[in-house]
């Protein structure tokens, strides 16, 4: 069993709280039991409580559909895909016409506050617990990254949201809160992220067993990706030069391996969601299939979040990042799999296929346990780059830069030269530039057009009905304001 499945098997406990109301369908070997008090009392529990944590960043939910259509489908580096009248819910993210009764938005709010949810009972009932205190310390701390991280999908996906670090009220009355303000809720993503440096360890310092779970450089990447998306430059750049001074990560050599099996929690990893292909099946997720190609390949899956040619034509020559990136119609894919001439769709999303050798789960393509990299030593280096730029740091800035750039011109000596510019605005061009290739189709485009504050720009250059001052944020779900009573308002425009 690999070290990763640790995670993945502690977390198939059913944590069908009393307190919570809530039932994760995806947990594998439920206990069929409410977690009581006494749950909260052994060392054992805090960690089976933590792990369902990490448990819920695989559900359908947090980062399957909902999570490639508001992130990436919406962007210009993809489109909706699959087939014209399929899944009309995803096609209203694409063209920016989703309501307040779009079903994938409902899904993406309720499954991340159950994420919310988990976090709070471990942050607030494990403090008590007769255990030892460096590994409390530790539990709590990986909570509060995934409560700050839950939270950080969240406001960048809605704007300002209710900030619940409670337990819900025994009596079951209504636990709803208003809205807090997007700075407020990124204060206090800010505040969980800093007490999860303080509590949480380097990477090395982890057992082999514990694979994949948060660490200190995970918490450090994270809360400058936070400040990033508040301009705060000085934060980013002191932050991301800690995790490149930390010797804990390094460029992984091959880019198209990144995205395999082999690359899986490599030295460029940062953070990934952790899945895998359980004997009895239940530890992985549909991130895959969705986004495979479609039958009748027997890899086959569901064929949406497919590339636009708008991302296809935008890699320079000999970018060894886009054919890592993108898999066309016709393609050999060197693992007996020929996907069709002629087939749905044009393009799908390489770093998202499962290739036909890789090991299977019972429960087929559905259950896939392909890892979801969210965070990677390269966004690190870009990200050290921009603010290196935007605070007037030209030579670091095109040192980090160009080192993403020669990772991905490969054994080329001609493609992809370093970038040489000096001008702060043409080099902040050309380091978004990068980051669009070099993260493509990893459902950060979206986001970053937003807080780079040109998506309506760049997104109706394209076609999409992006109105500016509305559609930075999609609406807040319906019914999670019918439950609040109305107490949750909803966002401008909708």
């Amino acid at each position: 069993m690999k070290a990763k499945h640790y995670i993945i098997a502690l977390a198939s406990l059913s944590l069908t709280l009393a307190t919570s109301s809530c039932k994760d369908f995806l947990d594998t070997e439920p206990l069929g039991e409410e977690l009581s008090e006494n749950f909260f009392a052994t060392s054992d529990g805090a960690v089976q409580a933590t792990n369902a944590v990490y448990n819920q960043l695989r559900d359908f939910s947090v980062h399957t559909f909902s999570f490639v259509g508001i992130a990436s489908v919406a962007s210009d580096d993809a489109d909706k895909g699959s087939t014209p009248g399929d899944a009309p819910a995803m096609g209203e993210l694409d063209n920016f016409t989703a309501t307040a009764a779009n079903g994938l938005l409902d899904g993406f709010w309720q499954g991340h506050y159950l994420g919310i949810a988990r976090a709070n009972q471990v942050i607030l009932r494990v403090p008590p617990i007769q255990m030892d205190e460096a590994l409390k310390a530790r539990l709590i701390g990986e909570a509060r990254f995934l409560r700050a991280y839950y939270y950080f999908n969240l406001v960048r996906t809605f704007g300002g949201v209710p900030i619940i670090n409670e337990l819900p009220p025994r009596d079951g009355s209504n636990s709803s809160k208003a809205r807090a303000s997007k700075q407020e809720t990124y204060n206090f993503i800010i505040e969980d992220l800093t007490a999860a440096i303080a509590a949480l360890p380097e990477r090395s310092a982890y057992a082999s067993a514990d694979l994949g779970r948060v660490t200190k450089g995970a918490a450090q990447g994270m809360l400058a990706k936070v400040y990033m998306y508040q301009n705060n430059w000085a934060q980013v750049l002191t932050l991301t030069d800690q995790v490149i001074a930390s010797n804990q990560y390094s460029l992984y050599n091959d880019y198209a391996r990144l995205f395999t099996l082999d690359g899986e929690n490599s030295s460029e990893s940062i953070f990934e969601v952790q899945a895998a292909t359980l004997p009895q099946g239940g530890g992985g997720s549909q991130y895959a299939e969705v986004q495979s190609p479609r039958a009748p390949i027997p890899t086959g899956g569901w064929g949406f979040n497919t590339p636009s040619e708008n991302l296809n034509s935008a890699y320079e020559a000999g970018d060894t990042r886009r054919d890592a990136t993108i898999i066309y119609a016709g393609e050999n894919l060197g693992d007996g799999v020929t996907i069709p001439t002629v087939i749905d769709n044009p393009r799908y999303n390489q770093k998202a296929y499962v290739r036909a050798t890789d090991p299977r789960s019972p429960n087929g393509m559905g259950d896939a346990g392909k890892n979801i990299r969210i965070l990677r030593y390269a966004d690190v280096l870009l990200m050290n780059a921009e603010a290196a730029n935007e605070q007037g740091q030209t030579a670091k800035a095109l040192s980090n830069l160009n080192l993403v750039r020669k990772r991905a011109r490969g054994t080329s000596t001609t493609a992809l030269p370093d970038i040489t510019v000096t001008d702060r605005v043409a080099l902040r061009q050309a380091i978004w530039q990068d980051r669009r290739l070099e993260l493509a189709m990893e459902h950060d485009r979206f986001w970053d057009l937003v807080r780079q504050g040109r998506a309506g720009t760049v997104l109706r250059a394209v076609g999409k009905n992006f109105v500016d001052g509305k559609n930075e944020v999609f609406p807040i779900p319906q019914a999670r304001i019918d439950v609040s009573g109305g107490l949750i308002s909803q966002n401008p425009g909708y």
